[in-house]
């Protein structure tokens, strides 16, 4: 037997492994291909205060070993997961996680007031990196001082675990971790996607209707692990880690550099079953190499 059990902030979970927001729809997408109860928690697509369209079609293309996404936040507002979501998901034995996004820091704060009353809902974690919105977003996530606003504010009437999504398309993201840690993060996830683009050269047309878009998937895990790592060594609050994640081995990277949980984003769209594979190949490594608790590969990187 091997201990798996993490804790992020005031929430204990089952094991490290969660799903990517906006990768795993509201968890019921999933459940006809994995037990849910099995994952240490999911983190259901974006929210905002009012209902989203998102971006115009085409707004998803697929680059050499990852993809790009102009979504855009689509989703139904805060009151629909509310009324309509929220009943049918909080009796999983998961740690459910909501997702937060809004244009300017009063969006974020009342979607915050508006989840903080609902049992199962532990903890927030807040997209100050979404690269494909025209306001907010990525705007609060590329300054200290952007940063700030948004978690003090979120921080005076949200006493629940509070997780600060990083964007990676800064120059020191060590710095804007120190920034949250500072204003009341319970703990800082990295990275989101990062900005790119592709074109049509037959068209000579954007692939995106938005021309540019967030880059995942295994493409930038060896970046999204040297951010990790600097994050971890800079901060004393625990950080998760994603990026490009797509099997065992690569959460086992993102662990020995210094996070304490993982999520899986891109690689759910490939194999639904991929985070219970996922918490299986954990299990079997730690016996492999006679580790007890998960808690000793946490940036047990060797130098």
């Amino acid at each position: 037997m091997v201990n798996l059990n993490v804790k992020i902030g005031n929430i204990e979970l089952k094991n490290p492994v969660m799903t990517a927001s906006g990768t795993f729809g509201y968890g019921e997408e999933y459940a006809d291909f994995i037990d849910l109860s099995q994952l240490g928690g999911f983190i259901v697509k974006g929210t905002t205060l009012h209902h989203r369209e998102g971006n115009p079609y085409p707004r998803m293309v697929e680059t050499p070993s990852g993809m790009l996404n102009a979504v855009g936040l689509q989703n139904h507002g805060v009151d629909y997961f509310i009324n309509t979501i929220y009943p049918r998901i909080k009796d999983i034995d998961s740690q459910i996680i909501v997702n937060v996004s809004g244009s300017n820091v009063s969006d974020y704060v009342e979607v915050c007031e508006k989840l903080a009353p609902l049992e199962k809902i532990n903890a927030v974690e807040i997209n100050i990196s979404c690269p494909n919105v025209k306001q907010g977003g990525m705007a609060f996530g590329t300054t200290c001082s952007g940063a700030e606003s948004v978690v003090k504010a979120i921080r005076k009437c949200y006493n629940k675990t509070m997780i600060v999504k990083l964007s990676p398309n800064v120059t020191d993201i060590a710095e804007i971790a120190k920034a949250v840690e500072a204003s009341g993060a319970d703990s800082v996830s990295l990275t989101n996607t990062f900005l790119g683009m592709a074109i049509n050269t037959e068209t000579r047309k954007p692939y995106l209707s938005t021309i540019t878009g967030g880059l995942s998937g295994a493409c930038i895990r060896p970046i999204a692990v040297r951010m990790v790592w600097q994050v971890a060594n800079a901060v004393s609050i625990p950080v998760i880690g994603l990026g490009g994640i797509m099997n065992g081995r690569d959460a086992i990277e993102f662990m020995l550099a210094g996070a304490t949980a993982i999520q899986v984003g891109t690689a759910n769209f490939i194999d639904p079953a991929i985070t219970i594979k996922i918490i299986e190949y954990i299990q079997d490594y730690m016996v492999r190499h006679g580790i007890e608790d998960i808690k000793e590969i946490i940036g047990g990187m060797q130098l």
